[in-house]
């Protein structure tokens, strides 16, 4: 096996960290959104919608982002 056709360590490590976050996020943004929407009456209804919201997208782009790293790692010559 040739030297640069080999998987840069360094680099998965990184994407799957990214991927762990993503995971993370995927759990919390939705069961917050869940809660703001169940709960239109109370004061807090606004800031957390908005909170849900942001990390939903959140996990959105930390999944491309990590799996662009994956790709990188793998992929990528040096």
């Amino acid at each position: 096996m040739d030297e640069n056709n080999r998987t840069d360590r360094k680099i998965l490590v990184k994407g799957l960290k990214r991927m762990a976050i993503c995971l993370l996020l995927m759990f919390a943004g939705p069961t917050l959104l869940h809660i703001a929407l169940s709960n239109d009456d109370k004061p807090l209804y606004i800031p957390l919608l908005i909170l849900a919201i942001i990390l939903c997208i959140g996990a959105i782009a930390m999944f491309f982002i990590g799996l662009n790293t994956i790709a990188d790692s793998i992929f990528k010559k040096k």
